[in-house]
């Protein structure tokens, strides 16, 4: 598997200019022009407005630690530009940046000199130690999202897995359910679940998977939120234990983590059969009751909410007839009626809210899912994999900030709703662009490839507003922080286009779904 690499091409008849193609719809005279500056993504540059009018790009190409001796060394803003280009183009390998080598336009809307080349880039990112590029990447991370902390919202924590095939450091072979046997690192992951934006992603050994190596990371971002922290932490089984426990409730911070089926948690299921006073069925025909338990290993007694759910359809068994062939048997509704079915879920928490706006929180859960994945597979988050650890773990940080800020700007774009990249890439991103300078003035023309021009259009208009709101803002107080005004007009417009409701349950239930 994979490509191989020729040192050259041998060519089997010398280039003709132009060149004269017969296609489908007639013939065509081509000719090459290596000359013109033109971009496949030419609306790469209100992006670079929202970027410039923020200032944030600025300031991290600023703090970037990375130093050179040499003169003729690329500059930060080349690197930085040239990695921000990779990712934002969806790319997952290094090699893929020499795609981008002859996009002079989008170097220049960066304020880039060139686009350095994908050696370049993985020379320059080994110069920044571990130390630095946390000390680096961190506050950044931070401080693209602090500043829209200031209504009630849920931090969520998640382990992706990312399967590696070479000899990478820290590839170990771990919890992989879907690749088992395969080498892996580990993404740790803490994330804004009502506004999809990452807190700091931490990258790990294969075998380092379980919510004692997030533990620190989880303690060290609830201290620098400060009076910003979050409503509640909400996680899956693998969070549910002693240590975590103890972290949060030191914080007084309060939770919702769900518990794994061990036997005294089944005990504790078992015990709960016969009581009368579950609750009525929700929209999802979940039950709920709740209790106290104390399993092994912990240092006192907690309150737990047990959540069943009643199985009524797609059920099938699997078993094996005399001659040993696999056969698939699926549950009729007679005997799923005669014999009821129930799905268990325990969840241990001190919130003190209704036991069925507990069930909800919890399955809101899942749209983080989907977050975790195109961080993963959309972002480059899966890739750009090094032998070294540490560049592994620049790369994720750098990627989850450009994803932050993408976030931000498709919301600004389209207050109303969430646009994952593979919708948002193709209408705010992709146009065929096309300078021309005269007079030291730059023209460019903008060729749309997507069908919905008008749409793109009013996106448009809409990020421009937001942005003259900052320089009218800030002509009237110079001192002002462009950064935090921009997101406090984009989260009064994200509030405006979808109310909360008033009572308080509702408002959590309501901010947990975006």
């Amino acid at each position: 598997m994979g490509e191989t690499k020729n040192g050259q091409i041998a060519a089997l008849g010398q280039a003709v200019e132009p060149m004269v193609v017969d296609t489908l719809g007639g013939r065509m005279h081509v000719s090459w022009d290596g000359s013109s500056q033109a971009t496949p993504n030419g609306q790469l540059v209100f992006f670079a407005e929202f970027l410039r009018a923020a200032g944030v790009f600025d300031e991290w190409v600023r703090a970037c630690p990375l130093e050179y001796r040499s003169g003729n060394a690329p500059g930060k803003r080349d690197v930085l530009g040239t990695l921000l280009l990779a990712i934002l183009a969806g790319h997952r390998r290094y090699a893929h940046v020499t795609s981008l080598r002859g996009d002079a336009v989008a170097a220049q809307a960066l304020g880039m000199d060139r686009i350095v080349s994908e050696d370049a880039l993985r020379r320059a990112l080994s110069r920044i130690d571990e130390t630095a590029s946390a000390a680096w990447l961190c506050p950044s991370l931070m401080g693209s999202v602090r500043d829209a902390l200031e209504q009630p919202w849920i931090l969520d924590i998640d382990a992706s897995i990312k399967p590696l095939y070479g000899r990478q450091e820290g590839a170990e072979i771990g919890y992989n359910p879907h690749k088992p046997g395969r080498p892996s690192h580990v993404l740790h992951t803490y994330w804004v679940g009502n506004l999809r934006l990452v807190l700091d992603v931490q990258v790990s050994a294969g075998k380092q998977h379980t919510s004692a190596h997030a533990k620190a990371g989880l303690a060290r971002l609830l201290d620098e939120l400060g009076n910003r922290r979050p409503a509640m932490v909400r996680g899956d089984c693998g969070y549910g234990n002693e240590g975590i426990l103890l972290e949060l409730e030191q914080r007084q911070q309060p939770y919702l983590l769900r518990l794994r089926q061990t036997k005294n948690v089944q005990r504790l299921v078992a015990r709960q059969f016969g009581r009368s006073d579950w609750s009525r069925p929700d929209a999802q025909g979940c039950q709920v009751v709740e209790d106290h338990l104390q399993l092994t290993g912990w240092s006192a007694k907690r309150r737990v909410v047990i959540v069943r759910r009643r199985i009524r359809d797609g059920l099938a068994r699997e078993s094996r007839d005399s001659s040993g062939q696999l056969r698939l048997t699926l549950a009729e509704d007679a005997v799923l009626d005669a014999d009821p079915m129930w799905e268990y879920t325990v969840l241990v928490t001190d919130i003190s809210y209704p036991l069925e706006a507990i069930a909800q929180l919890y399955r809101d859960r899942c749209d983080c899912e989907n977050g975790f994945d195109e961080l993963k597979n959309q972002w480059g988050l899966g890739g750009f994999t090094t032998q070294d650890l540490a560049r592994c773990q620049t790369t994720a940080r750098a990627g989850a900030l450009i994803y932050n800020w993408w976030s931000w700007y498709c919301r600004a774009a389209h207050p109303g709703a969430r646009l994952e990249a593979v919708t948002s890439r193709p209408l705010l991103l992709a146009a065929v662009g096309k300078t021309t300078s005269h007079a030291g003035q730059t023209q460019l023309y903008l060729t749309p490839l997507h069908a919905k021009l008008d749409t793109i259009k009013s996106l448009v208009a809409n990020v421009r507003a937001a942005l003259g709101h900052v320089a009218r803002s800030a002509e009237q107080f110079p001192n002002l922080d462009r950064w935090r005004e921009l997101l406090r007009y984009i989260c009064a417009r994200i509030t405006a286009s979808a109310p909360l409701q008033r009572t308080p349950i509702a408002a959590i239930a309501a901010i947990a779904t975006g």
